[in-house]
């Protein structure tokens, strides 16, 4: 008598989608988590504001994106839109590359600024665009962010600066690390003048914006596990000849350290803004 082995089963392959199968695939219907590798289609990737629903992760936003979720309809008015660099130094292949980056994101550098509403309250907008020259700072972001806090001194606005920057552009050379003192002495002047600057933290900001005008302002907010420090974790181990924290440089180690006021959800942000924003309106009967 035979049996039959109850414990074998039958192998199961996964099967390659033909290439006609991949064209009927519609372009951009589905995002993918770069963290835990779930699915999402679109438009609740969108929706969600590129929080992921299953594990948390916050992925990066353009600075439109950005500043589409948190203003009001049709209140930004943006300032400094055609304002471009050149190539101050000669450095090899750079203009090539800035004009690689302005047709990707439809920016003529890495940062966006203006004023607008959030929730009725007026206010003036910074947003560094991770997508240009991952939002390193040049003479053209120096200036951009030096203009608005002018500005808002000028208008009286309070000044919300979104960072996410890899440093001071090395194209750019010492022009580059000037932008560091100039906007910091562009911060002493506005908050002298009795302006509120708030600052938000976003993924990555590192090396001379973390350095300047980022780490100086009236409140330090940031997304969570935002990365934000100056040197690089390699390198500062390297020096003090030491194993750092795994948690190193996230925004819950810094809030943990004083950096940081608070850690808050891109969904919640809004919300904290507005708050802070109404604790700073000029409030009750003139004299």
């Amino acid at each position: 008598m035979q049996f039959k082995n109850i414990f074998h089963k039958k192998k199961k392959y996964a099967s390659i989608p033909t290439e006609k199968a991949k064209q009927d695939i519609p372009e951009g219907l589905v995002e993918k988590c770069s963290s835990c590798g779930k699915i999402f289609y679109e438009k609740e990737w969108s929706q969600q504001l590129k929080v992921c629903p299953n594990c948390g992760t916050h992925h990066r936003l353009t600075a439109y994106e950005r500043i589409q979720s948190l203003l009001d309809d049709n209140t930004f008015i943006e300032w400094d839109q055609q304002m471009e660099t050149t190539n101050p130094l000669n450095f090899p292949d750079y203009q090539e590359k800035l004009k690689k980056d302005q047709q990707k994101t439809g920016l003529k550098d890495a940062v966006v600024t203006g004023k607008g509403t959030i929730n009725g309250f007026q206010t003036a907008i910074v947003v560094m665009d991770p997508f240009f020259r991952m939002a390193s700072m040049g003479a053209v972001v120096g200036e951009k962010i030096t203009r608005t806090l002018e500005n808002a001194r000028v208008e009286q606005l309070p000044v919300i600066i979104f960072t996410a920057s890899g440093g001071a552009r090395m194209q750019e050379g010492m022009i580059s690390l000037m932008q560091m003192a100039k906007t910091s002495m562009a911060v002493d002047r506005f908050s002298r003048s009795g302006g509120c600057l708030i600052n938000v933290f976003t993924h990555p900001t590192t090396g001379g914006v973390t350095a300047s005008f980022a780490s100086i302002g009236d409140y330090h907010f940031a997304e969570p596990k935002a990365l934000i420090g100056f040197a690089g974790r390699r390198i500062i181990e390297q020096t003090i000849r030491e194993k750092l924290p795994e948690d190193f440089q996230t925004a819950e180690f810094q809030l943990e350290h004083g950096q940081v006021d608070k850690v808050i959800h891109r969904h919640e942000l809004k919300t904290v803004l507005t708050t802070v924003l109404d604790m700073h309106q000029v409030k009750g009967r003139e004299r």
